[in-house]
């Protein structure tokens, strides 16, 4: 039997060293003994450690960390090319708890023979439902009604009148799993449903009643409300800026609920607090955590949550349990699903790392 040992981030843990998220789904290794787990406490807040929060986003997998477990389950941190300054000789995989990979230099794993698999459908439903959440919200003008309220002052009822969705327009950018998803949600609607993605399936498109348009421009003119959905890649980085938004409607609102890094960010606090667009719903920041005093906080026509709208307890639950389930496949010498870099498949110093753990149990975990 060869133990296999992997090692959670830090950023799981609260200060008191218990769980900050409760459940890691470690119940499937219950009766798999090779299998042991820990966490990177050096990555994890300490009492009084006031500037951890501040640093939440910016923790880094370090060459120690790499050499010390055979498997690490990545929440917030990074992973750079640098955390393999030392080689990876005993590191076999990367599990990172989510879909998106793109703190993840996936090409410093593969030429050290890690392989990384995600999870990139556990949170596809609650991230979308998250978008959903936001448009019916902004509609509604939610937070403006309940502003209303403590004020007495409810003869300005007119003044927060929202409006309804049948016939507005939705647009959406990235038309994957989670944009698929919101047109789904929406259907009941009958919104008007195009997309913005040049990698989308038409028949899909077709069978949801989502029109595709071809351009960029087109999603940003014509819609009433428009959601990114698209993954964060060096040719979306910053798509949205002055030139596009400056395309929107003055009446439209905008979702973002995949990365903050797809906007320019100043570019849109210019646009909302100029009142040249009617509002936002975001979870995602260009730097996060947003910081208490960025002028995003201070407008009235913005509801914001912390990259945390689409986690739900059942959403983390699935999350967590995808990645036992590839790390129970690992320490058995077997690929998981969902590996992200393909390539480490075939090279022969990733194969003999994984063959260290091919004579452990036989176990099936369902």
């Amino acid at each position: 039997m060869q133990p296999f040992h992997v090692n959670y981030t830090g950023d799981y843990l609260t200060e008191s060293g218990g769980l900050a998220v409760p459940d890691l789904a470690v119940d499937l290794f219950e009766d798999v003994p090779w299998l042991q787990y820990g966490f990177l406490l050096d990555q994890a807040p300490k009492p009084g450690q006031t500037d951890y929060w501040d640093r939440l986003y910016s923790l880094e997998i370090t060459p120690p960390h790499v050499a010390e477990a055979d498997g690490i389950v990545i929440f917030r941190p990074w992973v750079k090319a640098q955390a393999f300054a030392n080689g990876a000789e005993r590191l076999v995989v990367i599990a990172r708890a989510g879909a998106g990979c793109d703190k993840i230099d996936l090409a410093a794993c593969t030429a050290n023979d890690v392989a990384v698999f995600n999870a990139p459908d556990t949170l596809t439903h609650s991230t979308a439902s998250a978008a959903f959440v936001f448009i019916i919200a902004l509609a509604k003008r939610l937070i403006q009604q309940q502003r209303l309220v403590p004020t007495g002052r409810w003869d300005q009822q007119p003044l927060v009148m929202g409006d309804d969705l049948p016939g507005k327009t939705l647009g959406i950018i990235g038309l994957g799993a989670t944009g698929r998803e919101l047109a789904r949600l929406l259907t009941p609607f009958q919104m008007r449903i195009i997309a913005y993605s040049p990698r989308a399936n038409p028949e899909a498109a077709r069978s949801l009643g989502v029109t595709l348009v071809d351009r960029l421009d087109d999603v940003m003119q014509q819609s009433d409300f428009l959601s990114l959905h698209c993954r964060l890649e060096s040719h979306t980085r910053d798509m949205i800026g002055e030139r596009e938004i400056g395309l929107m409607k003055p009446t439209a609102y905008f979702i973002n609920v995949g990365r903050g890094e797809l906007v320019d960010q100043r570019a849109l606090v210019r646009a909302l607090a100029e009142r040249r667009i009617a509002g936002a719903g975001l979870d995602v920041f260009q730097h996060e955590p947003l910081p208490p005093d960025d002028p995003l906080v201070a407008l009235d026509n913005v509801i914001l949550t912390p990259h945390w709208l689409p986690s739900t307890h059942q959403a983390a639950r699935l999350t967590m349990e995808a990645m036992s389930r590839g790390l129970l496949e690992v320490s058995r010498g077997r690929i998981p699903e969902n590996v992200v870099n393909r390539d480490v498949l075939e090279r022969a110093e990733f194969r003999r790392k994984l063959a260290r753990f091919s004579g452990n149990g036989s176990t099936v975990v369902n």
